[in-house]
């Protein structure tokens, strides 16, 4: 795992940008904290700051160019079934200077170019340049497991794994009011945009070629949208994914470091667990722990799943004080504003894992992929609940009446009620917008002072949830969580995290082998009366414990409204949102917060808790990277 940058310059006046190559790459110090180079040609400079993992000698540091000199290449990531290929290109005779993936790709490249790119089994984002040509291209995984923003104006194209690398350069930063928009409602910003109107975010499964001043994109990976033919049996489909996702665990167990396993206690990653516990003696395991909010510690069923393959398991016992203490570092961290507060215990099980290895295994996709979130089962009653959820919604006023919050079990009851009530009344595509958010019309117009382009944000919003309503299979919904809520929350949250921390993250369930296959399956295998992820369940249940079956999935909620009347209080009110502060700043409604405020501080804060995280997360942000 390691970090990226680069630039290639149009014109003269573009050059200066390539000197800035090296501090670029110091700002991705703890993406690479093992060594750091930099490459320039004419009108193109790479960096690269390194963690190493495959092939720890020097003879895989970068960026790396062919004997020839002509080629060279950054990459970030691993490319797990590297091993064929390599022997392949040996019986052509090709000579190899060390055992790293990368130095496979460099060469597939060399004699393929981008149509190499499908051949990769693993996560990645990479930039390859042809000396003699002059031609770039830049390329990202599948679903977005490693980042690559970029931006391009008359002087040239810059590009880096992460935004502070990228404003190392020298280029306008004018804030995008459509994507501000976005993200007070979803609390991240999706692909392709960004905060910024001149900064873009690589889809995943595409890649850039750049030649001269010409920019030219494309897919180059699209998941399957149609069922499977013929469908397998529902015990054929069990025995196929075992199958896969053991062949999955085995390629990314692949290290020359040490290697472990994320252990929440839930289903997915003991599923992980299990398969990597056949490959390693005494696999490293860890679990986190909320000593001071038992309703979410799942720590028991961690441990009977490290006592059944016998891991070397670690609890991290924390108190809300732990969290507290990290939020600050957590926040500065972050270099686009992005509101997932769950990522502040991500942010500490990577630091305390990171202590013990270098690369951990996680559970992260399954739940897109296969149904496992609150609003796939809503969905599933809403579709098929009858008289159940025709009552819900006639009880509407009742659950508007009654006080909501996230921070009880009650009345966390009524929040979902609420919105369940209210999706009765709309399309699949505007249901499942709201239900992925934090926010209605009513508080966007409320809170934003800032103007935003209404057709814009009506052709962004039509994009991001364009899978739904075109079958009316459930299918349709997790196809567009894995465009959406996978890359641009859930896996920004695990890089960030674990990257913050020098941690690699490998997740067996983003295999593309499982995911097409998942793809192509019947939605009732994955989700049905019967419960969510079913197929995923049932598929493993003879080797995990049977405690973890027949439970409620917990998640965990950062005691957000506990810090907001107290401990975070003053800086919230009395800095972050203070009135002049706020009106100088001239995006946010002084009013709109005001009354969000009120609400905070009632007895039904219903999602002022997020809302207001959400504004917080924004202004420090603005206040680090704006002024």
């Amino acid at each position: 795992m390691c970090g990226i940058t680069g630039c290639i310059a149009f014109r003269d006046a573009g050059l200066k940008r390539l000197d800035q190559v090296e501090l670029s790459v110091q700002k991705l110090r703890l993406r690479g904290p093992d060594g750091n180079g930099v490459y320039r040609h004419n009108n193109v400079a790479f960096g690269h700051a390194r963690l190493s993992i495959i092939d720890t000698s020097s003879n895989g540091s970068q960026p790396f160019s062919d004997e020839s000199g002509r080629y060279t290449l950054v990459f970030n990531g691993e490319f797990f079934n590297f091993k064929p290929y390599r022997q392949k290109l040996e019986a052509a005779g090709i000579r190899f200077r060390s055992e790293s993936d990368t130095e496979v790709l460099l060469h597939l490249l060399i004699r393929e170019g981008s149509s190499c790119i499908e051949k990769i089994n693993g996560f990645f984002a990479f930039a390859f340049y042809d000396r003699d040509t002059g031609k770039v291209i830049i390329a990202r995984d599948r679903y977005g497991e490693k980042p690559l923003v970029w931006m391009q104006d008359e002087d040239g194209l810059c590009f880096a794994s992460e935004m502070k690398a990228l404003l190392g350069y020298s280029f306008e930063k004018t804030l995008d009011h459509t994507s501000l928009l976005h993200y007070l409602h979803l609390n991240y910003i999706p692909a392709p945009n960004s905060i910024f109107e001149q900064v873009r975010k690589l889809e995943p499964g595409h890649f850039m070629e750049v030649s001269e001043q010409h920019i030219h994109i494309e897919r180059w990976y699209a998941m399957p949208e149609k069922i499977t033919e013929p469908i397998p049996t529902y015990s054929e489909a069990q025995k196929t994914l075992r199958k896969k996702m053991e062949l999955a665990v085995e390629r990314r167990m692949i290290s020359d470091v040490p290697l472990g396993s994320f252990l929440s206690g839930g289903i997915d990653s003991s599923v992980v667990t299990a398969l990597a516990s056949q490959h390693t003696k005494n696999l490293n395991t860890f679990s986190i722990g909320y000593a001071d909010e038992p309703l979410f510690d799942e720590t028991r069923y961690a441990q009977l799943v490290a006592n059944k393959f016998g891991t070397n398991h670690t609890v991290f016992s924390l108190r809300n004080k732990d969290l507290f203490d990290h939020l600050h570092g957590m926040l500065e961290y972050i270099d686009e504003p992005f509101a997932d507060s769950s990522a502040l215990a991500v942010n500490i099980l990577c630091k305390e894992t990171s202590k013990h290895v270098t690369v951990a295994l996680s559970g992260d996709g399954a739940d897109e992929l296969f149904g496992g979130y609150r609003k796939h089962e809503g969905e599933w009653n809403l579709r098929n609940g009858g008289l159940k959820a025709s009552l819900v919604g006639l009880l509407e006023p009742v659950w508007d009446a009654l006080p909501a919050s996230r921070n009880s079990s009650s009345g966390n009851l009524i929040r979902k009620l609420r919105k369940f009530s209210k999706g009765l009344k709309t399309d699949a595509s505007e249901r499942y917008w709201n239900w992925c958010g934090y926010s209605d019309e009513a508080y966007l117009k409320s809170i934003s002072a800032f103007s935003s382009n209404a057709q814009e944000n009506s052709a962004r919003k039509k994009y991001l949830t364009r899978f739904i309503g075109r079958t009316g299979d459930m299918n349709e919904m997790l196809l567009n969580d894995m465009h959406l809520v996978l890359p641009g929350d859930m896996l920004v949250k695990v890089d960030l995290m674990s990257m913050a921390n020098s941690l690699e993250v490998r997740s067996p369930f983003l295999d593309y082998e499982v995911v097409d296959f998942a793809a192509g399956l019947p939605a009732e295998y994955k989700i049905s009366g019967l419960g969510r992820k079913r197929i995923v369940q049932d598929a493993f249940r003879a080797i995990l414990p049977e405690e973890l079956y027949n439970r409620p999935k917990q998640g965990f909620e950062v005691p957000l409204l506990q810090w907001f009347r107290s401990d975070l209080k003053s800086w919230i009110f009395d800095e972050l949102l203070e009135k002049k502060f706020v009106e100088q700043q001239g995006l946010f409604r002084f009013e709109g917060i005001s009354h969000l405020r009120k609400q905070l501080e009632s007895g039904n804060p219903g999602d002022a808790t997020a809302r207001i995280w959400a504004l917080l997360v924004f202004q420090n942000w603005y206040r680090q990277w704006m002024k």
